[in-house]
């Protein structure tokens, strides 16, 4: 029986955007074990190099931090907090395959007393439906007896060096209360906003599910503004700029919405809504804007290429960027390449270009061959799909050098405008 008055050994289970991170806090107070099924994340890890540019190598070498891909050490802790993707299929529907194998793993390995965190992002419910059960069966002890569940959702936001793990208040949920003052103890002593005490796991799994749904939605509607504006020649920047200026206009932004997150957990609350009978639609709704956008924006390419006499079969088009978010490497549901099928199916063929996105990666995820900078030359048109630092600082003046003559250039971001562009056709999302 694992003694809670000692000192806490804390086991992280997923060593990616928001395991690494707060494996890194956690051994600033406690020895931390960090476990990855990855041998090549670990061995990484272990060198000092952290592949998604999150955390600097001096903080990776604390010597209370252990990185392994040996399950068996899960036996040391006493707190064990999961942090593995909770995706979805080419379906919609939940994909729980990293978390059912994150409690098989967990089950085989805890120890007696232990406290099970998750952060995932699920649908309400899911941590003591599935992941409870799961744990008993693979442990062969009682939920709730002999060892027990927490929920304390996260909330990293990649590449954000404002709203971080430390500043951001943290949301903890257990079955007891005692449980609950363990958990909350432990967070204190890495989150100097605070920690939010939910009166039940289930609140807390909701809470997080909905914080991403409604920006899904805010984003959806500026989304669907912004395909309005065009057919009546608005730019939707200047009209939000406008807007922006009433005390209580929310400054939302349209785009494409990839990533682990806003793309992804809408679809978690909406399967458990329809398992218990209630059929959403605004935020489907949502989901099939967001979703249509790169089709939009491919198509607002081919139109102004028609317009200036191009032909889109074999046409060379560049695509700057491929991660879903701007100086990051994470690939993950991007929906850029939303983009490069509908380039494909025109006949086009885009070369795609990202400073940061990992060559392997986008070739292994999407079939993407990532093209240098030297071949970036007489194209026929440009998206500026990603906003990344380098496109911006590079300026209008590179993108004229890569382009032909009266090629079109349709900035997703809106880091330029039209004025930089004088002699060819632009448009902003």
């Amino acid at each position: 029986m694992i003694d809670h008055n000692s000192q806490h050994h804390i086991a992280l289970i997923g060593l990616g955007y928001v395991g690494l991170p707060l494996a890194v806090a956690l051994a600033r107070a406690y020895p931390v074990i960090g476990y990855d099924a990855s041998a090549q994340r670990v061995q990484e890890l272990r060198a000092g190099c952290d592949r998604t540019k999150e955390i600097e190598a001096e903080a990776l070498r604390n010597e209370r931090l252990v990185f392994t891909g040996d399950a068996a050490e899960i036996k040391n802790a006493d707190v064990i907090i999961v942090a593995v993707p909770t995706p979805v299929d080419s379906a919609k529907r939940p994909d729980l395959s990293p978390l059912e194998n994150a409690c098989r793993v967990i089950g085989e390995n805890m120890s007696r007393g232990a406290i099970v965190v998750f952060e995932s992002t699920v649908y309400p419910g899911l941590t003591e439906e599935i992941c409870g059960p799961l744990l008993e069966s693979h442990s062969g002890m009682k939920c709730g007896e002999d060892f027990f569940l927490g929920y304390s959702p996260e909330r990293i936001n990649p590449g954000d060096k404002q709203h971080t793990l430390e500043n951001v208040v943290k949301v903890v949920a257990a079955q007891t209360p005692e449980t609950l003052e363990i958990i909350a103890a432990i967070y204190e002593t890495v989150v100097a906003a605070g920690v939010h005490r939910a009166p039940s796991i289930m609140t807390a799994e909701a809470a997080k599910v909905i914080e991403n749904t409604q920006r899904d939605l805010n984003i959806a509607l500026i989304n669907e503004l912004a395909m309005i504006f065009n057919c009546l020649g608005l730019d939707t920047l200047e009209v939000l700029e406008a807007a922006g200026t009433k005390w209580n206009f929310l400054p939302f932004r349209p785009g494409l919405v990839g990533g682990h997150c806003i793309g992804v957990d809408p679809y978690y609350l909406t399967y458990k809504a329809e398992q218990i009978g209630y059929h959403p639609q605004i935020i489907l709704a949502g989901r099939r804007i967001n979703d249509g956008m790169g089709e939009f924006i491919a198509r607002k390419l081919l139109e102004l290429m028609i317009q200036s006499d191009i032909r889109p079969k074999n046409a060379r088009i560049g695509v700057l960027g491929l991660t879903f978010k701007e100086n990051l490497p994470d690939l993950r549901n991007t929906r850029v390449v939303d983009i490069l099928a509908e380039c494909h199916r025109y006949g086009m063929q885009p070369l795609v270009h990202d400073p940061w996105a990992l060559p392997k990666e986008a070739r292994e995820l999407y079939q993407v061959e990532l093209s240098a900078n030297g071949e970036l030359n007489d194209l026929n048109g440009v998206i500026v799909a990603v906003a990344h630092r380098e496109y911006v600082e590079r300026g209008a003046q590179w993108i004229e050098q890569i382009l032909k003559p009266n090629a079109p250039v349709v900035d997703v971001k809106g880091i330029f405008n039209k004025d930089q562009f004088p002699n060819r056709p632009y448009w902003r999302l």
